[in-house]
């Protein structure tokens, strides 16, 4: 017999579990809820702290869909103290193990793994994938409806694929990445596929009038200051030079200037 009956059994059964994983990681820090959709499931980051001679910072960030636990989440794994391919070791384990696992609740069972297996190596050896170039992006996107659910997936992306975000508010919305271009381009490749907002009439859309701007190699100079994901708001076309001047992209919003006024009204 199927532990959850229905889509909406399933829907109450990762809202109880992530009622019950907040009260395990309590924490101040240990545990975010980062998405509550009924339609996409919930999203949880869970930050660990693994390794006996050397502690080490990770975070874990498990995406319980609408068929979870019958399948099992998807998982992404990030720390600074790892390369990107380490933390795509650890992900992969994750998975492998979760794959093994009953279908019944399993995020709890998969992070305790993780706690007792994950080996921290004594010194970080950077791979040549950590050593690629990183890049900078600037996207067009052209509305925002469901603001809540749309911001919180951009938010959901950043994370999972380490890059640094800024959506910027305004007459044009502009969101500015900064990473490695595989990670750039699987963040658009999501905005295309997903339904992020909803359209004129209130139904589920994806943004496919989204364009990309800008892709280009981020000089030495160039975008130290952006990090994390942050929403700003701006009203003038000053307001918004000066928010790439925050985050030393002057020269790229130069480039990207000229599409700006053909896009504007």
């Amino acid at each position: 017999m199927e532990l959850y009956g229905g889509d909406e059994a399933k829907a109450e059964a990762a809202c109880e579990e992530v009622s019950v994983l907040s009260a395990i990681y309590c924490a101040q820090g240990e545990l975010r809820l980062l998405q509550h959709s009924a339609d996409d499931g919930p999203v949880v980051q869970i930050n660990s702290t693994v390794g006996e001679k050397r502690r080490l910072d990770v975070s874990l960030l498990f995406h319980l869909h609408p068929r979870y636990p019958s399948c099992p989440p998807n998982i992404s794994v990030s720390s600074t103290g790892l390369s990107r391919t380490q933390c795509h070791d650890i992900r992969q384990k994750l998975l492998d193990q979760a794959a093994a696992l009953p279908p019944e609740p399993m995020v709890h069972q998969l992070v305790q793994w993780f706690q007792q297996h994950v080996e921290v190596p004594e010194e970080m050896s950077r791979s040549e994938e950590e050593k690629e170039e990183q890049c900078a992006a600037v996207l067009l996107l052209d509305h925002i409806r469901s603001h809540n659910r749309y911001v919180g997936l951009l938010q959901c992306w950043t994370q999972q694929l380490q890059l640094s975000g800024r959506l910027l508010l305004g007459r044009h919305i502009l969101v500015i990445l900064q990473g490695l271009r595989p990670s750039i381009k699987e963040f658009c490749r999501l905005l295309k596929t997903v339904k992020v907002d909803v359209d004129s009439s209130g139904k589920k859309c994806k943004e496919r009038m989204m364009k990309v701007l800008i892709e280009t190699p981020l000089s030495s100079s160039c975008g130290q200051g952006l990090q994390g994901f942050v929403v700003k708001n701006y009203q003038s076309l000053a307001e918004l030079t000066a928010a790439f001047q925050e985050i030393n992209m002057t020269q790229l919003y130069q480039q990207i200037s000229p599409s700006l006024s053909y896009h504007g009204d």
